[in-house]
């Protein structure tokens, strides 16, 4: 890792090297929570396997987040320290094989020419070799989970072809995924282990007790979800998260990242426009 401030935390009994290389699963996301909210299905997916193993990075240093409450007088550094601990206590809750913490500032990420966050997570995918990754939709309204999204397919883009996961799914925060056609929704069923999820956003009090009730807000989303998927049939599921599958952006380099989800866009403003010319 580059940055010197940059940490890896394991929750069990390993050595770093051997709970990196057996991650099967793994979420990289801008912020602390921010894996716990997008990257469930690969947490729940993991929980007590042992064939199978979520690692989580989190690539900023958490410093700019906004606090109130018992945490209104906290200076930058001693958020860093709280928000760590708090992803600590998630990945420990979640049986995680490693969380990985490299500290960046927002600015360095969002810097296009700054090549060192890129870099950052080729040589942490490379350590891992997952099979899926999980990492922020790139239609998401938070400009730094866009940057770690898009330097994420730029860095899996830039390995060789037996390096690349199988499949790269761009997930939920900052705004949902409702809105993407449904034959082209990534959809996970969160239905199982609501404890668990609860428990795990639960952890983050400097966010919720903070003023921003992220617990409350993600389980609703999962729930509406379920609801919301099927307007003419009963439920299937108690809870439901989707993602956009990025999959296309790594195997194929010549796919442009912004006309790909341009091109969803469109696609929802078309059916859109065919519902309403359809009305008589």
């Amino acid at each position: 890792m580059f940055n010197s401030r940059s940490e890896i935390y394991i929750p069990g009994d390993l050595d770093p090297g051997a709970a990196l290389s057996r991650t099967t699963h793994l979420g990289i996301g801008a912020h602390q929570d921010d894996l716990e909210i997008m990257a469930i299905d690969g947490v729940l997916t993991c929980f007590q396997d042992p064939d199978q193993w979520f690692s989580g990075a989190v690539i900023s240093s958490g410093s700019g987040s906004p606090r109130s409450g018992p945490y209104h007088h906290f200076s930058d550094e001693e958020m860093i320290q709280v928000r760590d601990l708090e992803q600590k206590r998630a990945a420990f809750l979640g049986d995680y094989s490693a969380q990985v913490f490299l500290k960046y500032s927002s600015s360095e990420i969002k810097d296009r020419e700054n090549p060192a966050v890129k870099e950052e997570i080729k040589g942490l995918v490379k350590a891992t070799g997952p099979d899926i990754i999980y990492t922020h939709n790139l239609a998401d309204k938070h400009p730094t989970h866009v940057a770690v999204a898009v330097k994420t397919i730029q860095a899996i883009r830039e390995l060789p072809e037996e390096k690349k996961p199988q499949k790269l799914f761009g997930c939920e925060v900052w705004r949902g995924l409702d809105w993407i056609l449904d034959s082209e929704k990534v959809i996970f069923d969160c239905s199982d282990q609501q404890n668990i999820q609860a428990a795990l956003l639960g952890v983050f009090d400097s966010q919720i007790s903070g003023g921003k009730r992220y617990d409350l807000a993600t389980l609703g989303r999962r729930a509406a979800n379920a609801t919301y998927i099927s307007s003419h049939e009963t439920d299937d599921a108690r809870g439901m998260a989707f993602a956009m599958d990025l999959t296309p952006l790594i195997l194929d380099l010549g796919i442009d990242i912004l006309s790909f989800v341009q091109s969803s866009i469109k696609r929802f403003s078309e059916d859109v426009s065919q519902l309403i010319g359809g009305v008589k």
